[in-house]
């Protein structure tokens, strides 16, 4: 197949640090050329990829300092791009929401979109204008935010988990972890008031968007002691696996609808069992009191009792649920089903058209 992947443009692909939706684009298009298919990826020039690269933006757009506006234009020349060059191609994957509905009103070419994050109020109106458009969510749980989509299929994120040490003990003395944007919705300062009071150290790493700033210097920041808690800043993926693997929970207090948690996997494969809220997809990637505990977004108790009966958890059974579950195999297995399926879909469309034709033509004959 000749398969077009777009990029977000905000980071590198893959990332160089935070950025899930980069490290999948790229895991799943790298596959996809190992399998022999012809893969074309719009991203950022200093992307690294076996596939054709056609850049959009030199860099990742977050390291510049660009308005809104000027990251928006950034985006509509890469769209068009891509969707001036449409019949090149059998089928194009589109990993940047919204922003691609309306240019695939315009084109025959199969289309297909992953939705990796959430929907907004403005724009769940623009993809309830687009709902015959077909989509994949990335957890089963997703599709309740808008149940009226094409969803054509559920695909759930990967991790290459040869990338990542397993820890059988975390280290001494013992502490906490918490991964993740710097937002309210992720929890960083709930991760706090738990490890206060169980008494245990807490490390925190994630990168601070301008939009999470506020947030964090006035309820993050003055919490942070460097002694028992503690924030490293972004870290680097080596770094991420060392700083997760070494921990002895991993905590995931989130108070929104999350499509998926990649850093659950990203802790789980290195042994390191997870303290969750149950909100949006926690229950389908975690398993309840065998790779971690899951408990009601309020109930800080509870996660501090998930921190006090975290020996309960055998850290084997943490990894082996990521590789029965969350490969790269099993989620490029799962596109190519897709991908498939909307071709063959295609195909017997142009067959109908020109069935149809046919008939007209010999209609008029016989006159």
């Amino acid at each position: 197949m000749k398969i077009a992947q777009i990029a977000p443009l905000w980071e590198s692909v893959p990332p160089s640090a935070y950025g899930g939706i980069e490290l999948v684009i790229s895991l799943l298009t790298d596959e996809l050329v190992r399998r022999g298919h012809e893969v074309t990826l719009f991203a950022t020039e200093d992307s690294q990829t076996l596939a054709n690269l056609v850049p959009g933006a030199k860099t990742g757009l977050r390291s510049l300092d660009l308005s809104p506006e000027e990251c928006m234009v950034y985006l509509e020349m890469q769209l068009s791009r891509v969707f001036e060059r449409a019949d090149e191609f059998d089928l194009i994957h589109s990993h940047v929401g919204q922003d691609a509905l309306p240019f695939i009103e315009l084109i025959n070419t199969p289309t297909v979109h992953t939705i990796h994050g959430y929907f907004p109020a403005l724009s769940k109106k623009l993809f309830q204008q687009h709902p015959h458009q077909n989509f994949v969510s990335i957890s089963e749980a997703q599709q309740a935010y808008i149940k009226e989509l094409n969803y054509v299929g559920t695909v759930y994120n990967a991790i290459n988990v040869d990338q990542y040490t397993f820890h059988p003990e975390p280290e001494t003395p013992p502490y906490l972890a918490f991964l993740g944007r710097m937002s309210k919705c992720k929890g960083p300062h709930v991760a706090i008031e738990i490890a206060k009071r169980v008494g245990i150290p807490l490390k925190i790493a994630g990168k601070i968007d301008h939009l999470n700033e506020d947030f964090y210097y006035k309820s993050v920041e003055p919490l942070i002691d460097d002694e028992q808690i503690i924030f490293v800043g972004e870290l680097s993926s080596k770094e991420k696996n060392e700083f997760l693997g070494g921990a002895l929970a991993t905590l995931f207090p989130i108070s929104w609808n999350e499509p998926f948690g990649l850093v659950m996997i990203e802790s789980m494969i290195c042994g390191t069992p997870v303290i969750a809220s149950i909100n949006g997809s926690t229950p389908e990637i975690m398993v309840d009191r065998k790779t971690g505990f899951l408990c009601d977004e309020d109930d800080i108790d509870g996660m501090c009792a998930g921190v006090y009966r975290i020996a309960e958890i055998n850290r084997e059974d943490c990894r082996r649920h990521v590789m029965k579950n969350f490969t790269v195999k099993q989620m490029v297995d799962g596109y190519e089903q897709v991908y498939e399926k909307l071709l063959k879909e295609s195909s017997s469309q142009d067959e109908n058209v020109l069935s149809v034709v046919s008939n007209v033509i010999n209609e008029l004959s016989a006159k």
